[in-house]
């Protein structure tokens, strides 16, 4: 019988998350249309729950105030992270709006029923206000820390593809275009920077102030060095190849510097998880069967005597 009835449950269950999936997330309709060719309407197709969400979070921001200094900074902030849509910044502030709301409403359901003391409570819900509000701030910065960590890790073989496709004969513009291509796979930051380099050069723009936007768009340091060796190199007709050859070795010799200075650095940092970690254990294990003896054989013979 139970048996039975988890089967009955399981169907159930299996059933209602694939109706609610091909409701949400499916649409039929739209195959057939694509499989026999016929212009879906868009007015009538359904939106993505994801979709709805990021609307409704521009709609916040929309009455999210802010001054045009901190709308330029954040605005910069959301460029170098990654996001740049032209709704990017709404998003950020209906974000922050709606986590400085919904984050302390939780907290405060969550410490009504408690036995803190009410300075605790109060506490606690302005600190998750604080959380809510400046959380959407502090996931812009991971992300753009990671990013630039992308970039400083993937600029290595990038610059090795440049000098390949410079010695080859290509100009500085191509060399950027072919590396921007091949990776796309391997590291998509370098290749959308040098990308959109390469549509601002095609627009009309200076290739030095086409470069110094790459560096602001990321703000990178490795990426500063590249673009300030190629701004002299061309700015005083030196040779690209070589320029880049020469930057080439001394990003090898840094990354080489910055691999010892973590090795010997190690020695250090594995004193405190040695010390709290492994010698606690290994005195259990080598002085624990000693005092156990001693307890058990050594001091009832010695309150006999």
């Amino acid at each position: 019988m139970i048996f039975v009835v988890t089967c009955l449950i399981f169907l159930v269950v299996m059933v209602a998350a694939a109706v609610i999936g091909t409701r949400m997330w499916v649409d039929p309709k739209q195959a057939v249309d694509r499989i026999t060719g016929v212009q879906p309407e868009h007015a009538d197709l359904p939106k993505h729950p994801s979709l709805v969400f990021h609307e409704l979070v521009k709609k916040f921001g929309d009455y999210m105030p802010a001054s045009p200094k901190d709308m330029s900074v954040m605005q910069k902030r959301l460029t170098r992270a990654g996001f740049r849509g032209p709704n990017a910044l709404k998003v950020l502030y209906g974000a922050k709006l709606l986590f400085g709301v919904l984050v302390p409403l939780v907290m405060t359901a969550l410490v009504f029923q408690s036995s803190a003391d009410t300075a605790n409570k109060v506490l606690a819900v302005l600190a998750a206000v604080a959380a809510g509000f400046f959380g959407p701030n502090e996931y812009v910065k991971i992300v753009t820390q990671r990013r630039q960590k992308g970039i400083q890790r993937g600029l290595p073989n990038a610059l090795d593809l440049m000098v390949v496709c410079v010695e080859s004969g290509l100009g500085l513009d191509q060399a950027m275009i072919q590396v921007s291509k091949e990776l796309e796979t391997a590291n998509p930051e370098i290749a959308e920077e040098f990308h959109i380099a390469n549509l601002e050069l095609k627009a009309g723009k200076r290739r030095s102030e086409a470069l110094r936007n790459l560096t602001e768009r990321t703000g990178a340091e490795e990426l500063k060095k590249l673009v300030a060796v190629l701004i002299q190199a061309d700015r005083f007709g030196t040779g690209v190849a070589a320029s880049l050859r020469s930057h080439a070795d001394y990003m090898r010799v840094q990354a080489r510097q910055a691999a010892e200075e973590k090795a010997a650095k190690l020695g250090v940092k594995l004193v405190f998880p040695i010390f709290f970690c492994i010698l606690p254990s290994l005195f259990v294990v080598t002085v624990g069967p000693v005092a156990v003896r001693i307890v058990r054989d050594l001091l009832p013979m010695m309150n006999r005597i």
